[in-house]
Protein backbone atom coordinates (compact mmCIF):
# COMPACT_ATOMS: atom_id res chain seq x y z
CA UNK A 1 0.00 0.00 0.00
CA UNK A 2 2.49 2.24 0.71
CA UNK A 3 5.34 3.67 -1.36
CA UNK A 4 9.00 2.29 -0.79
CA UNK A 5 10.57 5.72 -0.30
CA UNK A 6 8.54 5.56 3.32
CA UNK A 7 9.99 2.09 4.20
CA UNK A 8 11.64 3.43 6.98
CA UNK A 9 12.26 1.39 10.47
CA UNK A 10 9.40 3.53 12.34
CA UNK A 11 10.55 1.53 16.11
CA UNK A 12 11.81 3.42 18.71
CA UNK A 13 16.00 2.60 19.12
CA UNK A 14 17.10 1.39 22.41
CA UNK A 15 18.37 5.13 23.44
CA UNK A 16 15.08 6.51 22.91
CA UNK A 17 13.10 4.03 24.94
CA UNK A 18 15.79 4.08 27.80
CA UNK A 19 15.11 7.82 28.04
CA UNK A 20 11.37 7.90 28.10
CA UNK A 21 11.53 4.72 30.55
CA UNK A 22 13.38 7.30 32.50
CA UNK A 23 11.13 10.09 32.32
CA UNK A 24 8.22 7.19 33.19
CA UNK A 25 9.88 6.76 36.24
CA UNK A 26 10.11 10.38 36.91
CA UNK A 27 13.51 10.45 36.58
CA UNK A 28 15.30 14.56 36.39
CA UNK A 29 17.62 13.68 33.48
CA UNK A 30 19.84 16.43 32.44
CA UNK A 31 19.61 17.57 28.93
CA UNK A 32 23.33 18.08 27.52
CA UNK A 33 21.45 17.70 23.97
CA UNK A 34 19.09 20.51 23.73
CA UNK A 35 18.65 21.76 20.55
CA UNK A 36 15.68 23.97 20.86
CA UNK A 37 16.62 27.32 21.78
CA UNK A 38 12.98 28.51 22.84
CA UNK A 39 13.19 26.41 26.10
CA UNK A 40 17.20 26.67 27.35
CA UNK A 41 16.22 29.85 29.20
CA UNK A 42 16.86 32.90 26.37
CA UNK A 43 15.19 36.78 26.48
CA UNK A 44 13.27 37.53 23.71
CA UNK A 45 11.62 41.07 22.47
CA UNK A 46 8.02 39.46 23.01
CA UNK A 47 6.59 42.60 22.08
CA UNK A 48 8.82 43.12 18.79
CA UNK A 49 8.47 39.86 17.41
CA UNK A 50 4.51 39.31 18.54
CA UNK A 51 4.13 42.74 16.75
CA UNK A 52 5.68 42.09 13.62
CA UNK A 53 3.62 39.20 13.00
CA UNK A 54 0.54 42.09 12.47
CA UNK A 55 0.86 43.79 9.81
CA UNK A 56 -2.15 44.78 8.01
CA UNK A 57 -0.09 44.10 4.14
CA UNK A 58 -0.89 40.54 5.48
CA UNK A 59 -4.54 41.32 4.57
CA UNK A 60 -3.64 41.34 0.75
CA UNK A 61 -3.10 38.22 -1.01
CA UNK A 62 0.13 38.71 -3.24
CA UNK A 63 1.40 35.54 -4.40
CA UNK A 64 5.38 36.09 -5.25
CA UNK A 65 6.98 32.63 -5.82
CA UNK A 66 10.11 34.00 -4.82
CA UNK A 67 8.34 35.74 -1.76
CA UNK A 68 7.73 39.21 -0.90
CA UNK A 69 10.60 41.51 -2.42
CA UNK A 70 10.88 43.36 0.90
CA UNK A 71 11.34 40.16 3.08
CA UNK A 72 14.09 39.39 0.35
CA UNK A 73 15.99 42.19 0.25
CA UNK A 74 16.20 41.99 4.28
CA UNK A 75 17.89 38.57 3.53
CA UNK A 76 20.41 40.28 1.13
CA UNK A 77 20.97 43.50 3.92
CA UNK A 78 21.56 40.34 6.33
CA UNK A 79 24.29 38.86 4.57
CA UNK A 80 25.64 42.90 3.38
CA UNK A 81 25.90 43.61 7.26
CA UNK A 82 27.45 40.55 8.62
CA UNK A 83 29.82 40.10 5.63
CA UNK A 84 31.16 43.05 4.75
CA UNK A 85 34.49 42.24 3.68
CA UNK A 86 32.68 39.76 1.41
CA UNK A 87 29.76 41.86 0.23
CA UNK A 88 31.57 44.67 -0.50
CA UNK A 89 31.92 45.00 -3.80
CA UNK A 90 28.64 42.85 -4.70
CA UNK A 91 25.79 42.86 -2.96
CA UNK A 92 23.53 39.63 -2.76
CA UNK A 93 21.03 40.25 -5.28
CA UNK A 94 17.03 40.07 -3.82
CA UNK A 95 16.50 38.78 -7.05
CA UNK A 96 18.52 35.16 -6.51
CA UNK A 97 16.75 34.55 -2.92
CA UNK A 98 13.84 32.15 -2.65
CA UNK A 99 12.05 32.02 0.38
CA UNK A 100 11.05 28.75 1.90
CA UNK A 101 9.40 27.39 4.96
CA UNK A 102 12.23 25.93 5.88
CA UNK A 103 15.81 24.81 5.12
CA UNK A 104 14.34 21.42 4.45
CA UNK A 105 11.87 22.67 1.18
CA UNK A 106 15.28 24.53 0.21
CA UNK A 107 16.76 21.05 -0.05
CA UNK A 108 13.79 19.70 -1.51
CA UNK A 109 13.61 21.91 -3.91
CA UNK A 110 17.27 22.13 -4.86
CA UNK A 111 17.44 17.99 -4.79
CA UNK A 112 14.12 18.24 -7.28
CA UNK A 113 16.43 21.07 -9.67
CA UNK A 114 19.62 19.15 -9.85
CA UNK A 115 18.34 15.29 -9.70
CA UNK A 116 16.21 12.50 -11.43
CA UNK A 117 15.40 9.66 -9.79
CA UNK A 118 18.02 7.23 -8.72
CA UNK A 119 20.73 10.38 -9.09
CA UNK A 120 23.80 10.71 -6.43
CA UNK A 121 24.44 13.82 -4.32
CA UNK A 122 27.67 13.54 -2.26
CA UNK A 123 27.61 14.37 1.47
CA UNK A 124 29.51 14.51 4.74
CA UNK A 125 30.17 12.49 7.05
CA UNK A 126 30.10 12.76 10.42
CA UNK A 127 27.37 15.22 9.98
CA UNK A 128 23.85 15.95 11.13
CA UNK A 129 21.14 13.09 10.09
CA UNK A 130 18.55 14.90 8.14
CA UNK A 131 19.45 14.36 4.60
CA UNK A 132 18.68 10.89 4.32
CA UNK A 133 15.27 11.44 4.98
CA UNK A 134 15.19 14.08 2.73
CA UNK A 135 16.86 11.94 -0.18
CA UNK A 136 14.57 9.11 0.40
CA UNK A 137 11.73 11.53 -0.22
CA UNK A 138 13.08 13.32 -3.19
CA UNK A 139 14.38 9.38 -5.01
CA UNK A 140 17.84 10.47 -4.29
CA UNK A 141 20.85 8.46 -3.52
CA UNK A 142 23.59 9.87 -1.01
CA UNK A 143 26.99 9.11 -1.27
CA UNK A 144 29.18 9.74 1.90
CA UNK A 145 32.57 11.43 1.59
CA UNK A 146 34.32 11.39 5.34
CA UNK A 147 35.52 14.68 7.04
CA UNK A 148 39.14 13.24 8.82
CA UNK A 149 40.50 14.31 11.81
CA UNK A 150 44.23 15.81 11.90
CA UNK A 151 44.25 18.49 14.25
CA UNK A 152 41.24 19.85 13.30
CA UNK A 153 38.49 18.36 10.53
CA UNK A 154 39.28 18.55 6.88
CA UNK A 155 37.75 17.80 3.47
CA UNK A 156 38.83 14.25 1.98
CA UNK A 157 39.31 15.40 -1.47
CA UNK A 158 40.95 11.71 -2.45
CA UNK A 159 37.51 10.15 -1.12
CA UNK A 160 35.40 12.63 -3.12
CA UNK A 161 37.31 11.76 -6.29
CA UNK A 162 36.34 8.27 -5.72
CA UNK A 163 32.79 8.23 -4.87
CA UNK A 164 31.83 10.66 -7.77
CA UNK A 165 29.68 8.49 -10.80
CA UNK A 166 28.55 9.48 -13.71
CA UNK A 167 24.92 10.03 -11.64
CA UNK A 168 26.55 12.53 -9.26
CA UNK A 169 24.78 15.96 -9.22
CA UNK A 170 25.96 17.63 -6.56
CA UNK A 171 28.68 18.17 -3.02
CA UNK A 172 26.44 19.10 0.14
CA UNK A 173 28.48 20.59 2.60
CA UNK A 174 27.34 22.22 6.10
CA UNK A 175 29.29 25.02 6.96
CA UNK A 176 29.87 25.43 9.80
CA UNK A 177 29.29 21.39 10.08
CA UNK A 178 27.25 20.16 12.81
CA UNK A 179 28.17 18.50 14.93
CA UNK A 180 32.04 18.78 14.17
CA UNK A 181 31.47 22.83 14.69
CA UNK A 182 34.12 22.88 11.59
CA UNK A 183 34.36 25.32 8.58
CA UNK A 184 35.34 24.78 4.75
CA UNK A 185 38.15 26.69 4.75
CA UNK A 186 40.20 28.74 1.97
CA UNK A 187 42.42 26.16 0.50
CA UNK A 188 39.58 23.80 0.71
CA UNK A 189 37.22 25.80 -1.40
CA UNK A 190 40.14 26.70 -3.97
CA UNK A 191 39.92 22.11 -4.38
CA UNK A 192 36.53 22.13 -4.03
CA UNK A 193 35.54 24.28 -6.93
CA UNK A 194 38.18 22.46 -9.04
CA UNK A 195 36.62 19.29 -8.34
CA UNK A 196 33.24 20.57 -9.04
CA UNK A 197 34.22 22.04 -12.32
CA UNK A 198 35.65 19.18 -13.60
CA UNK A 199 32.98 16.74 -12.74
CA UNK A 200 30.08 19.49 -13.36
CA UNK A 201 28.56 19.19 -10.13
CA UNK A 202 26.82 22.03 -8.22
CA UNK A 203 27.33 23.09 -4.72
CA UNK A 204 24.33 22.83 -1.88
CA UNK A 205 25.70 24.99 1.57
CA UNK A 206 24.00 24.73 4.72
CA UNK A 207 24.97 28.06 6.62
CA UNK A 208 22.48 27.99 9.46
CA UNK A 209 25.37 28.02 12.04
CA UNK A 210 27.32 30.63 10.48
CA UNK A 211 27.35 33.64 12.68
CA UNK A 212 27.98 31.28 15.61
CA UNK A 213 31.85 31.48 14.92
CA UNK A 214 34.23 30.79 18.30
CA UNK A 215 36.89 32.94 18.29
CA UNK A 216 40.21 31.25 18.37
CA UNK A 217 41.47 33.29 21.57
CA UNK A 218 38.22 32.47 23.43
CA UNK A 219 38.08 28.80 22.04
CA UNK A 220 40.55 25.87 22.53
CA UNK A 221 44.04 26.24 24.78
CA UNK A 222 46.57 24.07 24.74
CA UNK A 223 46.67 21.25 26.64
CA UNK A 224 44.44 17.80 26.85
CA UNK A 225 41.33 19.64 27.13
CA UNK A 226 40.81 19.63 23.32
CA UNK A 227 42.64 17.84 21.13
CA UNK A 228 44.19 19.98 18.27
CA UNK A 229 44.86 23.64 18.27
CA UNK A 230 43.96 26.61 15.81
CA UNK A 231 47.00 27.21 13.03
CA UNK A 232 46.86 29.05 10.03
CA UNK A 233 46.11 26.00 7.98
CA UNK A 234 43.33 25.50 9.95
CA UNK A 235 41.99 28.87 10.09
CA UNK A 236 38.68 30.05 7.77
CA UNK A 237 39.67 32.92 4.93
CA UNK A 238 37.44 35.20 7.24
CA UNK A 239 35.68 35.12 10.58
CA UNK A 240 32.67 33.95 8.89
CA UNK A 241 33.54 33.12 5.44
CA UNK A 242 29.53 32.94 3.30
CA UNK A 243 28.67 30.73 -0.23
CA UNK A 244 26.71 33.25 -0.92
CA UNK A 245 29.01 34.92 -3.35
CA UNK A 246 31.00 31.72 -4.36
CA UNK A 247 30.96 32.76 -8.41
CA UNK A 248 33.11 29.69 -9.53
CA UNK A 249 30.47 27.03 -9.87
CA UNK A 250 26.45 27.06 -9.56
CA UNK A 251 26.29 27.22 -5.46
CA UNK A 252 22.61 26.80 -3.68
CA UNK A 253 23.62 28.45 -0.18
CA UNK A 254 20.37 27.50 2.25
CA UNK A 255 20.07 29.28 6.26
CA UNK A 256 16.95 30.63 7.66
CA UNK A 257 15.83 32.28 11.14
CA UNK A 258 15.74 29.09 12.98
CA UNK A 259 19.28 29.70 13.66
CA UNK A 260 19.72 33.49 12.86
CA UNK A 261 17.44 34.62 15.38
CA UNK A 262 16.87 31.48 17.43
CA UNK A 263 12.89 30.93 16.35
CA UNK A 264 12.88 27.86 14.25
CA UNK A 265 8.83 27.47 14.90
CA UNK A 266 8.61 30.93 12.31
CA UNK A 267 9.30 28.99 9.80
CA UNK A 268 11.20 31.50 7.47
CA UNK A 269 14.17 29.78 5.51
CA UNK A 270 15.98 30.47 2.04
CA UNK A 271 18.01 29.80 -1.06
CA UNK A 272 20.60 32.04 -2.25
CA UNK A 273 21.37 30.56 -5.59
CA UNK A 274 25.51 32.11 -7.15
CA UNK A 275 27.32 30.83 -9.48
CA UNK A 276 28.55 31.83 -13.32
CA UNK A 277 25.68 33.47 -14.94
CA UNK A 278 24.88 31.35 -17.73
CA UNK A 279 24.03 28.69 -14.68
CA UNK A 280 22.23 30.81 -12.59
CA UNK A 281 19.58 32.25 -14.65
CA UNK A 282 18.38 29.10 -15.70
CA UNK A 283 18.51 27.45 -11.86
CA UNK A 284 16.23 30.44 -10.81
CA UNK A 285 13.67 29.93 -13.37
CA UNK A 286 13.31 26.21 -12.88
CA UNK A 287 13.34 27.08 -9.17
CA UNK A 288 10.54 29.81 -9.16
CA UNK A 289 8.36 27.64 -11.41
CA UNK A 290 9.18 24.85 -8.30
CA UNK A 291 8.74 27.29 -5.37
CA UNK A 292 5.36 28.58 -7.52
CA UNK A 293 3.69 25.53 -7.37
CA UNK A 294 3.79 24.68 -3.99
CA UNK A 295 3.46 28.76 -2.75
CA UNK A 296 4.26 27.61 0.58
CA UNK A 297 5.13 30.76 2.81
CA UNK A 298 2.48 32.92 4.60
CA UNK A 299 1.78 36.42 4.49
CA UNK A 300 2.37 37.62 7.93
CA UNK A 301 5.51 35.76 8.46
CA UNK A 302 7.68 37.41 5.34
CA UNK A 303 6.42 40.36 6.34
CA UNK A 304 8.14 40.05 9.63
CA UNK A 305 10.77 38.91 8.58
CA UNK A 306 12.82 41.87 8.64
CA UNK A 307 11.56 42.38 12.17
CA UNK A 308 12.94 39.47 13.11
CA UNK A 309 16.04 39.21 11.49
CA UNK A 310 16.87 42.44 13.77
CA UNK A 311 16.35 40.00 16.48
CA UNK A 312 19.50 38.55 15.48
CA UNK A 313 21.50 40.83 17.30
CA UNK A 314 20.02 40.33 20.97
CA UNK A 315 19.72 36.69 20.71
CA UNK A 316 23.20 35.99 19.00
CA UNK A 317 24.97 37.58 22.06
CA UNK A 318 22.94 35.72 24.43
CA UNK A 319 23.63 32.09 22.60
CA UNK A 320 27.29 33.14 22.44
CA UNK A 321 27.95 34.02 26.01
CA UNK A 322 25.85 30.64 26.83
CA UNK A 323 28.29 28.85 24.72
CA UNK A 324 31.29 30.22 25.45
CA UNK A 325 30.62 29.94 29.24
CA UNK A 326 29.92 26.05 28.39
CA UNK A 327 32.66 25.39 26.74
CA UNK A 328 34.92 27.13 29.08
CA UNK A 329 33.38 24.55 31.80
CA UNK A 330 33.93 21.61 30.19
CA UNK A 331 37.68 22.39 29.41
CA UNK A 332 37.63 23.18 32.70
CA UNK A 333 36.54 19.71 33.88
CA UNK A 334 37.95 17.71 31.10
CA UNK A 335 41.44 19.19 32.15
CA UNK A 336 40.86 17.16 35.89
CA UNK A 337 40.96 14.05 34.12
CA UNK A 338 42.54 12.06 31.32
CA UNK A 339 40.50 9.36 29.70
CA UNK A 340 37.74 12.23 27.88
CA UNK A 341 39.40 14.80 25.22
CA UNK A 342 37.07 17.54 23.22
CA UNK A 343 37.91 17.86 19.49
CA UNK A 344 38.74 21.42 18.20
CA UNK A 345 35.99 23.36 16.94
CA UNK A 346 35.17 26.21 15.33
CA UNK A 347 31.67 27.65 15.49
CA UNK A 348 27.95 26.09 16.32
CA UNK A 349 26.43 24.80 19.60
CA UNK A 350 27.78 21.27 19.79
CA UNK A 351 31.39 19.68 21.59
CA UNK A 352 31.96 16.69 20.38
CA UNK A 353 34.09 14.40 22.86
CA UNK A 354 36.11 11.54 22.57
CA UNK A 355 35.89 8.88 24.58
CA UNK A 356 37.28 5.29 26.08
CA UNK A 357 36.10 2.88 23.52
CA UNK A 358 34.83 -0.18 26.40
CA UNK A 359 31.24 -0.04 24.55
CA UNK A 360 29.39 0.92 21.84
CA UNK A 361 28.23 4.44 21.91
CA UNK A 362 24.55 3.87 22.15
CA UNK A 363 25.18 1.75 24.81
CA UNK A 364 27.68 4.59 26.88
CA UNK A 365 24.77 7.07 26.00
CA UNK A 366 22.00 4.15 27.54
CA UNK A 367 23.94 4.04 30.73
CA UNK A 368 24.67 7.73 30.96
CA UNK A 369 20.40 7.99 31.51
CA UNK A 370 19.56 5.01 33.68
CA UNK A 371 22.83 5.41 35.73
CA UNK A 372 23.55 9.12 36.00
CA UNK A 373 20.04 10.87 34.45
CA UNK A 374 22.23 12.31 32.06
CA UNK A 375 21.42 12.88 28.37
CA UNK A 376 24.02 12.76 26.11
CA UNK A 377 24.29 11.98 22.22
CA UNK A 378 25.85 9.03 20.89
CA UNK A 379 28.60 9.51 17.69
CA UNK A 380 26.49 7.34 15.77
CA UNK A 381 23.80 9.37 15.61
CA UNK A 382 26.08 11.71 13.52
CA UNK A 383 27.38 8.79 11.54
CA UNK A 384 30.66 8.94 13.15
CA UNK A 385 31.93 5.47 11.52
CA UNK A 386 33.90 3.89 14.80
CA UNK A 387 32.50 4.10 17.98
CA UNK A 388 34.11 6.09 20.79
CA UNK A 389 32.18 9.79 20.84
CA UNK A 390 29.52 11.33 22.33
CA UNK A 391 28.24 14.73 21.27
CA UNK A 392 26.80 17.35 23.75
CA UNK A 393 24.61 20.76 23.03
CA UNK A 394 26.56 23.77 24.44
CA UNK A 395 23.12 26.03 24.70
CA UNK A 396 22.08 23.64 27.74
CA UNK A 397 21.42 25.74 30.51
CA UNK A 398 25.04 26.82 32.43
CA UNK A 399 23.71 24.96 35.38
CA UNK A 400 22.74 22.22 34.08
CA UNK A 401 25.29 22.00 32.02
CA UNK A 402 28.17 21.93 34.52
CA UNK A 403 26.17 18.98 36.90
CA UNK A 404 25.54 17.02 33.77
CA UNK A 405 29.31 17.58 32.93
CA UNK A 406 30.89 16.55 36.09
CA UNK A 407 28.17 13.64 36.26
CA UNK A 408 29.29 12.04 32.68
CA UNK A 409 33.12 12.44 33.18
CA UNK A 410 33.04 10.92 36.96
CA UNK A 411 30.89 7.95 35.44
CA UNK A 412 33.18 7.58 32.49
CA UNK A 413 36.69 7.61 34.22
CA UNK A 414 35.24 5.32 37.44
Amino acid sequence: MFSDRTSWRLAQNRFTQAVEEARSRGACLLDLTASNPTRVGLQYDSDAILGSLNSPRALDYDPQAKGILEARQAVSRYYAANLPGQASTKEVDPERIILTASTSEGYSYVFRLLCNAGDELLVPKPSYPLFEFLADLQDVKLVPYPLIYDHGWQMDFHSLEKAVTLRTRGVVLVHPNNPTGSYVHAAELHSLNAFCRSHSLALIVDEVFLDYSLSPSKNDHVGTAAIGCPDERSSPASPASSFVLNGDVLTFTLSGLSKISALPQMKVAWIVTGGPKSQVDPAMARLEIIADTYLSMNAPIQWAVPTILDQRRSIQAQLMDRVRQNLAELDRQLATQKLCQRLHLEAGWYAVLRVPVTRTDEDLAIELVREKSVLTHPGHFYDFETDGYLVLSLISPAEEFAEGCRRMLQYVNS
